[in-house]
């Protein structure tokens, strides 16, 4: 059985939509779901789904190697990036080498590095003028978004397509394709 530790800052809807994708499944579960913001969404959803979940603060993240004490406890054979903002560090990427993944909204290399997450990302989009966008999947290595990329799908963008218009459609394509992907992933890994 694969082990899957989950990082995320918000809401958590990727992190619920993997844990409920690998729930009684035979290959992989999601074990640990951390996070570096307290009020995060993502805990109370762990908790619901029956996870462990944890905050943290950048001392233990960064500075210390609390976290990834953490994550040498939990042994993961996958890190999965879902939405965690802060950058990650490379003693944690050193132990864990090509095991640390991240979803980006946006076609990579193209709207990615430092700031560029969530709606940052949809209104540079938007103001661009861009005709299409879409999700990156890529291993994360010691700089912002410039892993290599394991997959990406584009959706189209309308002139008349709000931020918020590209974000429901970003999330939709995350919530098809991150899990298969994920599955994917391990299932060729074995």
């Amino acid at each position: 059985m694969k082990r899957i530790v989950i990082f995320a800052s918000g809401s958590g809807t990727n992190a619920e939509n993997l844990i409920k994708f690998f729930h009684n499944r035979e290959n992989a579960s999601v074990i640990q779901v951390l996070t570096n913001n307290p009020h995060a969404k993502v805990l109370d959803r762990a908790k619901k789904l029956k996870v462990s979940a944890l905050s943290f603060n950048k001392i233990a993240l960064s500075e210390t190697d609390d976290v990834l004490n953490i994550l040498k406890a939990a042994k993961p054979d996958l890190i999965i990036l879902a939405g965690f903002l802060w950058k990650f560090p490379e003693n944690i990427l050193n132990v864990f080498p090509n095991k640390v993944i991240n979803v980006h909204p946006a076609l990579l290399p193209n709207y990615g590095g430092k700031g560029m997450y969530g709606m940052n990302v949809h209104q540079a989009i938007v103001n661009n003028k861009e005709k299409e966008t879409g999700i990156t999947i890529h291993y994360v290595n010691e700089h912002y978004d410039e892993g290599a990329i394991i997959f990406q799908v584009k959706c189209d963008v309308s002139a008349e397509d709000t931020a918020e218009d590209v974000a429901a459609k970003i999330h939709t394509l995350e919530m098809e394709h991150f899990p298969k992907v994920v599955d994917a992933l391990l299932n060729t890994d074995s």
